[in-house]
């Protein structure tokens, strides 16, 4: 006999998870089933982001700044270091470890929160009188069931045709995250968030990159003038960028691999690459669902289908993260998820797109929130800007970077705050006060009488909300 739940979400990333977490706090007798193994075959919940995705790669990106750091930036400081070696062994270990303490965190909270975990692939088996049956295919197979079910299956990336992943030469971002040995030539296929991150790390420890990028313009979906400016300071630490790019054939030999592409001139080169990252999108993750075996409706894209509530085709069975349209964040996922318990239990749970942050780990890290200036001017807003650079503020100077600034767009007439962008140090932490803000719809005068710490990076937040009425102080 099957076991009978309330809530059974399937996945255990970050939407799939805190779901769970959720609906449990909520009252309901939930499961959470997840496949993803760790290197011994144990359970390893937390989806792309923990095990190959948003964790691992800020861990490297650590480790690779604190290398970079050592060999170029500690003598400007009076730290002289002598006999400088990278041990990429111990660098992916503490990746490696940093990724299990986030698993095991996760299967701690389920516990916690009395979520019953399988491991296992979680598939529709049928659906009838209400009640959905989930077929658990793990080490030993066995069914469930589920009054509601949260789809939280995630996403996979892409491939380009004719180049399938074999995460030796051609990786995607798991690959690019357990490279043994530092390649001398690197090759990455698109300009994004995980090309650029990855390519970081990569060319801090000694790899010469190149990044192939298909559309004409650095980060399109960037405010320009960030993006613009993100681009000089990415190209000055050596990352090589070619845009408007047209991938030809690509061929894997026996230790490299070989890309033919025309640049935006139409000339044509052929690179050789000791390994080559693409990453080119993500694809949604429904494959052995057995959608079709219940009728439930998938796009033209292969993505479930939900309404506004993230609510399916079918009764009683809602989705979340990236699995479903938005964009594919780890955190979209977890507000999704919270909000699909709360409106499970007749809450009224929430999910702002427009105030969702977006943010690139490279190192200045980029981060926004709200409309572009581009965008602004498409849709005929009037606005007026503001903006800031870290060169005129005292913390950044004291840490040794001043890269970078803020900027400020409010609307003309109500000064409501429209959207904010940061290039620079620890924009990551700095773009929730302008969520904060704008979830609140202030106005960049609240931002800018409300007093910030000195010195702090925070004051560069103040300084261009400020520069939208014309008076920085500072600057």
């Amino acid at each position: 006999m099957s076991k009978e739940f309330d809530v059974v979400v399937i996945g255990a990333g970050p939407g799939g998870y805190i779901a769970a977490i959720r609906a449990a706090q909520l009252g309901f007798k939930t499961a959470c089933i997840d496949e993803w193994k760790n290197d011994k075959g144990g359970p390893a919940p937390g989806g792309t982001c923990t095990n190959v995705g948003c964790i691992p790669s800020k861990a490297l990106l650590q480790s690779s700044e604190h290398y970079e750091h050592a060999g170029h930036g500690f003598a400007e400081h009076g730290i002289e270091v002598k006999g400088l070696s990278l041990n990429l062994k111990q660098m992916l270990g503490r990746k490696d470890n940093v990724v299990k303490q986030n698993n095991d965190g996760i299967l701690y909270l389920f516990k916690k929160n009395k979520v019953t975990f399988f491991h296992g692939r979680g598939s529709f088996e049928k659906a009838e009188g209400g009640v959905y049956t989930i077929k658990v295919a793990g080490a030993a197979e066995e069914t469930i069931t589920g009054k509601h079910v949260v789809i939280a299956t995630g996403s996979n990336p892409r491939a380009l045709p004719g180049a399938a992943f074999d995460e030796k030469l051609i990786l995607s971002n798991a690959g690019a995250l357990a490279i043994d040995a530092v390649p001398k030539k690197l090759g990455v296929i698109g300009a994004g968030v995980i090309g650029l991150e990855m390519g970081s790390v990569w060319r801090r420890v000694g790899a010469a990159v190149t990044v192939l990028e298909a559309m004409p313009t650095f980060l399109g979906a960037v405010d320009e003038q960030i993006a613009k400016e993100a681009q000089k300071l990415l190209a000055k630490q050596g990352l090589e960028v070619s845009l408007g790019v047209k991938i030809g054939a690509i061929t894997a030999g026996k230790k490299d691999v070989t890309v033919e592409y025309a640049d935006a001139a139409g000339k044509e080169h052929k690179a050789v690459f000791d390994k080559l990252i693409v990453s080119i999108g993500r694809v949604p993750n429904t494959t052995g669902l057995n959608a079709e075996g219940v009728g439930l409706k998938l796009d033209e894209r292969g993505f479930v289908a939900v309404d506004d509530d993230c609510k399916a085709s079918l009764p009683n069975v809602w989705a979340v993260g990236d699995v479903v349209r938005g964009p594919m964040l780890a955190h979209k996922a977890e507000e999704e998820g919270v909000a699909v318990a709360e409106r499970i239990a007749g809450q009224h749970g929430h999910v702002n797109f427009n105030t969702i942050p977006w943010v690139i780990y490279t190192s200045p890290e980029i981060a926004w929130v709200g409309k572009t200036e581009q965008q602004l001017k498409a849709e005929g807003v009037a606005y007026k800007a503001g903006t800031f650079p870290f060169l005129a503020n005292g913390r950044a100077r004291a840490l040794g970077d001043t890269s970078g600034m803020v900027k400020f767009l409010a609307d003309a007439k109500t000064d409501e705050i429209l959207g904010v962008h940061i290039v620079g140090p620890m924009a990551s932490e700095l773009i929730a006060e302008s969520v904060v803000a704008m979830e609140f719809r202030a106005s960049s005068e609240d931002i800018a009488r409300i007093c910030h710490a000195h010195p702090s990076l925070s004051e560069a937040t103040k300084e261009a909300a400020l520069a939208v009425d014309k008076r920085a102080l500072n600057f």
